[in-house]
């Protein structure tokens, strides 16, 4: 797919320091391709900005504008992979394996929520907390 080349714009570019981010707007120019993977414009991405490390580049919200060609989506590149971790939410950090989720049943989260009911003080924080 990398035949055909794509074009990369960047608008509404804000540097966040509470956040420790750069945010801005993604503009993707694709013609004759249907779409570009975000593993591309992340590439694209770090070489643009100069990113040392491009785990800490998180791309989404991307939507095809009707034709094609073009489409239009978010993206933030965080100082550090520890800042990413430590702001970014936790689907987003599982899209790109900086975060495992540890999934249990639904019947095991509601039998325990249903045992901590009839539980007070300090048992029932015990049981909350303990996993």
């Amino acid at each position: 797919m990398a035949d055909k080349a794509c074009r990369i714009r960047t608008r509404k570019f804000i540097t966040n320091r509470l956040m420790q981010r750069k945010q801005f707007v993604i503009d993707v120019l694709h013609p004759g391709r249907p779409n570009v993977p975000k593993s591309e414009i992340i590439e694209k991405i770090a070489k643009m900005y100069d990113v040392k490390d491009p785990e800490g580049i998180i791309v989404f919200g991307f939507r095809t504008q009707f034709g094609g060609g073009k489409t239009t989506g978010f993206g933030l590149i965080y100082d550090s992979v520890v800042a990413a971790k430590k702001f970014e939410h936790k689907y987003r950090l599982a899209r790109v394996n900086l975060f495992n989720h540890e999934r249990k049943s639904r019947k095991q989260i509601k039998e325990r929520k249903n045992r901590a009911k009839k539980l007070r003080g300090g048992k029932k924080a015990a049981l909350t907390t303990k996993k």
